[in-house]
């Protein structure tokens, strides 16, 4: 991955609807090799997704939460899967630390989040515990990632 690469990734991580005659532009080449770039981009698993991103209130999920669980080793890679499986959860990380997994969660309320810790997290077989966190504002939420100057093409 060289330097235009960054610079196109980079746009494209901010705006996915840049025009290529915009990025080729921005980096200083032909819209053709812009264009070839963003298809290596994508081919080479770069660039993973193309998406809208949508704002959680006006679609009915403005709490977030963020849920620590601690899972038994027995029935873990079930209990992720299915985990991974449900809308409401955006992310699932698997931590160091006193807990298993960290678990971000979208909801519309704590009604909505009660129902889905009792009806679809806690069942799992090898749920232990669960410890909720309630995000009361989100400072600074983005799936922006910075780019490291030495990111080698893969």
């Amino acid at each position: 991955m060289d330097e235009i690469d960054r610079k196109i990734a980079d746009i494209l991580q901010t705006d996915g609807r840049a025009a290529s005659v915009d990025i080729a532009s921005a980096v200083g080449v032909s819209t053709s090799t812009a264009n070839e770039r963003v298809r290596r981009l994508v081919a080479n698993g770069t660039i993973t997704e193309w998406r809208g991103v949508l704002d959680p209130e006006k679609v009915g999920a403005a709490l977030c939460v963020f849920v620590f669980l601690d899972l038994a080793y027995d029935g873990e890679a079930e209990a992720c899967r299915a985990l991974m499986a449900f809308p409401e959860v955006q992310e699932l990380h698997h931590i160091s630390g006193q807990h298993s997994y960290l678990m971000k969660v979208r909801v519309a309320d704590t009604n909505a989040l009660q129902r889905f810790l009792q009806s679809s997290v806690k069942p799992l077989p090898a749920v232990q515990r669960t410890e909720t966190l309630v995000s009361l504002d989100a400072l600074k939420e983005t799936t922006v990632v910075k780019i490291s100057p030495d990111a080698r093409e893969s």
